[in-house]
């Protein structure tokens, strides 16, 4: 297995050979597997531990033999304890849904304070398999059928070629220690269901159920770049990119395909989204309406269904003082300095009276009844009406804010000002404010 390893790092993992590696090490038969092979091609590795104090002394016995695991073969480790229970409580989540969101973003923590390069995972052949046939008992689309990829970002699971009954085999010939989980005898869950119940069936009628699965894997992963390629040639004619940097899909354009639904899916299915008919249904649906996913939305806007990222920026107001030249906002920052004289007036920039402005400055969203008076208009606008008059899309609105002195609007920021704030013959103490 050692030679099989070595031949399979240097032809599809090469770049690990010169990394520097973490290795998620749970103490079981795979991870001291990995491990040991690491050590033996001297692979620059460190392990990671997670005690997710689940198994009360046993979770203990775990973190004390990988300790000792690692002084043995002189490798540097990492030991972490969680509250797992209680994190599943707080996110009203499954324990083992828990325990993969603490590990994952633990390693990546690590990863990124201490300049590894890559995460190592002990994923085998039989943990591949599993992963299909829980995905084609919920339901799964053609990713789905292709199982756990080998790299995905920073995680590498290099065992992916290789059965339990190889790791064990070669655990064995080494005389290597490891622990057991018991947890991983219990039928509750549906991973150890099928391996306990299912596969050994599936294994009894045909012994050759994992390298046919394999080569049953390597026919969808060719047939997916074949449907790559295609979605690749339609999104050309209907994705475009707004100016925020969000993504556009042209409504009419994919309604021309003879499949809307599943091009869909395809363009969309790295998004998190699940609800697949309401995805649909936005084509037909009216402005305004959306989609949302754990990370981004899908709003209908006319035309095109725009998909945005779901962001945490601030939406309170900002005090702005008249001693302040520089403010950062949720778009860009606001310079603001005392001019000489008039420059050319941009949507980005513009002159105000000084005088005329009661500081604080407030920066705010705006809001449904706001008005103000357009610079070089007579008479007052509703903002919504302004929007409307200058074709703002849903995501314009959402994203304008209003530079305010009082309750008056001084600047729709970034597009129009205000005419009563304007310089004028008389003005004394000019002031520019550029949004950059």
């Amino acid at each position: 297995m050692l030679n099989k390893f070595e031949s399979h790092i240097n032809k599809e993992f090469f770049f690990i050979k010169k990394a520097k590696l973490l290795l998620a090490f749970s103490g079981g038969i795979d991870s001291v597997v990995l491990a040991f092979l690491c050590k033996e091609l001297n692979i620059d590795i460190a392990l990671a531990h997670c005690n997710f104090n689940l198994r009360a002394a046993e979770s203990d016995a775990d973190e004390d033999f990988v300790l000792q695991l690692a002084e043995d073969w002189e490798l540097e480790v990492f030991i972490e304890n969680f509250d797992t229970k209680q994190f599943a409580t707080d996110k009203k989540i499954s324990t083992q849904m828990a325990a993969r969101t603490l590990r994952y973003y633990w390693f990546e923590e690590l990863k990124t304070q201490l300049g590894f390069n890559h995460v190592l995972t002990a994923h085998h052949a039989d943990d591949d398999f599993e992963t299909l046939l829980i995905n084609l008992s919920r339901g799964t689309g053609l990713d789905g059928l292709l199982g756990i990829p080998a790299v995905n970002e920073a995680i590498v699971r290099p065992l992916l070629p290789f059965t339990r009954d190889e790791i064990e085999a070669f655990a064995k010939q080494h005389k290597l220690q490891w622990r057991e989980d018991s947890s991983n005898s219990s039928t509750k869950y549906l991973r150890n269901k099928l391996r306990h119940e299912v596969i050994p069936i599936l294994k009894g009628i045909n012994p050759k159920l994992l390298q046919n699965f394999k080569k049953t894997q390597q026919y969808l992963k060719d047939a997916k770049s074949i449907i790559n390629d295609k979605v690749d040639e339609v999104a050309q004619a209907i994705v475009s990119k707004t100016s925020n940097n969000d993504l556009a899909f042209n409504i009419h354009e994919i309604q021309q395909l003879n499949n809307p639904k599943a091009y869909l899916y395809e363009l969309l299915n790295g998004y998190g989204f699940t609800q697949w008919e309401d995805v649909l249904e936005l084509l037909s649906a009216q402005s305004g309406k959306q989609v949302f996913s754990n990370t981004h939305r899908l709003l209908k806007d006319r035309e095109y269904l725009m998909l945005t990222q779901i962001a945490n920026l601030p939406t309170e107001s900002i005090k702005i003082t008249d001693a302040q030249s520089l403010v950062l906002t949720p778009f860009g920052q606001l310079s603001i300095s005392k001019v000489p004289r008039v420059d050319e007036v941009k949507n980005n920039s513009t002159f105000f009276d000084f005088e005329s402005l009661a500081f604080p400055l407030i920066l705010r969203k705006w809001e449904q009844g706001d008005y103000f008076y357009p610079l070089g208009m007579n008479g007052k606008k509703k903002v919504s009406k302004y929007f409307k008059d200058e074709k703002f899309s849903l995501l314009d609105k959402e994203n304008t804010w209003l530079l305010c002195s009082g309750k008056d609007i001084v600047w729709v920021v970034g597009h129009r000002a205000d005419d009563r704030f304007k310089v004028i013959k008389n003005t004394k103490t000019i002031l520019k404010i550029s949004l950059q």
